[in-house]
């Protein structure tokens, strides 16, 4: 029973002994990853907030001329919508295909 004991000592110091690097490398990730924000992190997350809705108020005709959405016509427009309603229903029957049940999942 003690070899037992001492072969099982052994096997855990060397697990140990093998995770070592990938715990280390883990910890010093996951203190930089893993931690709260800082206040500081606060100030400069609404700084750049402020400058995309600046920027986005400045091109936003620039942008509505050069991508052609104003220029759609009305029968242009309801075929897209009705590719979009084909493309959803075909999603939602492989749905039904796939779970091969016609209400819900079974569980």
């Amino acid at each position: 029973m003690s070899q037992l004991v001492a072969k099982a000592k052994t096997l855990v110091n060397k697990m140990i002994v093998a995770a070592r690097p990938q715990l280390d490398e883990f910890w010093k990730y996951a203190k930089v990853e893993l931690s709260p924000p800082l206040p500081a992190d606060f100030q400069k997350l609404k700084q750049t907030a402020e400058a995309a809705k600046n920027a986005s108020k400045k091109d936003m005709k620039g942008q509505l001329k050069k991508s052609g959405l104003s220029q759609v016509t009305v029968g242009q427009a309801w075929l897209n919508m009705l590719v979009t309603v084909e493309v959803i229903t075909w999603f939602y029957m492989g749905e039904v295909i796939g779970r091969r049940h016609l209400v819900g999942y079974k569980v």
